[in-house]
This record gives structure tokens, C-alpha cells and sequence, in this order.
């Protein structure tokens, strides 16, 4: 297949939102380097983008910008690839007996497009059924920005925060919507400043029909104070 083949069949797999896989594609050597190691390496690229654009690196408001940015890739809006920045959800017994689901819902949502890295901003519901245990409520929060934290697809961010539900409530009956606006669509491309996207999952009881309808029900609740 000719380069300028490979690079356009690239550039459509981006703009059709298409993921490879629910778990982040990374890969075995991610963690050999340090985040300092991490940080000089991104600085130096950073710089060479910067000045391949033409850009002059010794104007005092340019001059700290590759070091900013390789920081911030690292400990901020990547933050979510470091699997020691995990939050450890703590449960407990449920010992008042709530049986009904427990919604969370507009949490909010800073990722980063892995097509094009530009944001995705939005919300994310989450609900689940307790099988005998809870899990903190800011614990909930943190998980959804701990996924969020890394190069993404809305459609694995859905799935990762499900799955890690699950896994720390030991149960199925967890679900998560998530709506977003994706810079890379409202910026540049289309330049559709007005659409968003929803993604959703649904494990164990929320994939009956009535339990479903009552979560969403739930999120369109006017809850403002």
C-alpha cells in the first residue's frame, strides 16, 4: 500500500471515531521510563514541533512553553496512563439495606481526543445496585477522571468506567452515559459547534428495559440549586 494510502485510511479511522479495544493500547515498556525521564523526552519534541511550525523558542512568551506542555501531558491531562494515580474505591457494608440504584450523575469530563488530542468536555452519569456494598460518592468522581486521563475514545471511557465499577462493588448492575463535545469535531474538520455525543453502558439489571428507563429517567431530573 503507497504512504499517502496508509495516511489517508489513518486520518479516516480518526475522523469515524474508531477504537481498537476497551483497555488503553499501551504498550509493555510503557512504565520503564520515569515521569522526569518522561518530561525531558516530551520537552525536546515539544521544542522541535514548535519550531518546525516557525515559531521562535527565545520570545520570552514561547520560551517556557515545551516544558509547560510536557508537564502538563505527564502529570495533568495524561495523568490517567500512570497506574500509581489510581484511586484506591474503598467499600463498605451496606448496612441501612438501600436496595434501589444510586445515581451520580453530571460528573464532569476532561479528556483528550487520541485521534487528534484535542478535548473532550461533558458529563457522565453513573448508577449501580448495590449487592451488599457501597462505595464512597467522590470515590465515583474520581474514577470517571482517573479514565479520563489519558488519550481516549467516548466509547472506552463508557466501558473502563463500568468495568472498574463492577470490579470494586463486585457487581454487575452498574451503568454509565456519557455526554460529550469532542473539540476535534467542534474545532476543526466539520466545524460543528453545536454537537455532542453519547455513549452508554449497561451491566447486569440496567440491561432490563424498566430498570434502563429509570436511570435515564433520572438523569433528566433538574437537580440545580
Amino acid at each position: 500500500m503507497k504512504i499517502e494510502n496508509k495516511i489517508e485510511e489513518f486520518e479516516s479511522l480518526g475522523d469515524d471515531h474508531i477504537g481498537t479495544s476497551s483497555n488503553t493500547p499501551l504498550r509493555g515498556d510503557a512504565f520503564k521510563l520515569s515521569n522526569d525521564e518522561k518530561i525531558e523526552i516530551i520537552k525536546d519534541d515539544v521544542r522541535h514541533i514548535m519550531e518546525t511550525l516557525g515559531l521562535d523558542l527565545t520570545d520570552d512568551s514561547l520560551s517556557g512553553t515545551p516544558n509547560r506542555v510536557a508537564k502538563m501531558f505527564v502529570k495533568e491531562i495524561f495523568g490517567g496512563l500512570d497506574p500509581k494515580k489510581k484511586p484506591s474505591a474503598s467499600t463498605f457494608e451496606n448496612k441501612y439495606k438501600y436496595g434501589e440504584m444510586l445515581v451520580e450523575k453530571n460528573i464532569t469530563v476532561y479528556s483528550t481526543c487520541e485521534h487528534h488530542l484535542l478535548p473532550i468536555v461533558g458529563k457522565a452519569h453513573i448508577a449501580y445496585i448495590s449487592n451488599g456494598t457501597v462505595v464512597g460518592l467522590s470515590k465515583m468522581n474520581r474514577i470517571v477522571d482517573y479514565f479520563a486521563k489519558r488519550p481516549q475514545v467516548q466509547e472506552r471511557l463508557t466501558i473502563q468506567i463500568v468495568k472498574e465499577l463492577q470490579k470494586v462493588l463486585n457487581t454487575q448492575d452498574v451503568a454509565c452515559v456519557v455526554d460529550a463535545k469532542h473539540l476535534c469535531v467542534n474545532s476543526r474538520g466539520i466545524r460543528d459547534i453545536e454537537s455532542s455525543t453519547v455513549t452508554s453502558e449497561f451491566g447486569g439489571k440496567f440491561k432490563d428495559d424498566a430498570t434502563r428507563r429509570e436511570f435515564l429517567d433520572y438523569i433528566k431530573l433538574d437537580t440545580k440549586f
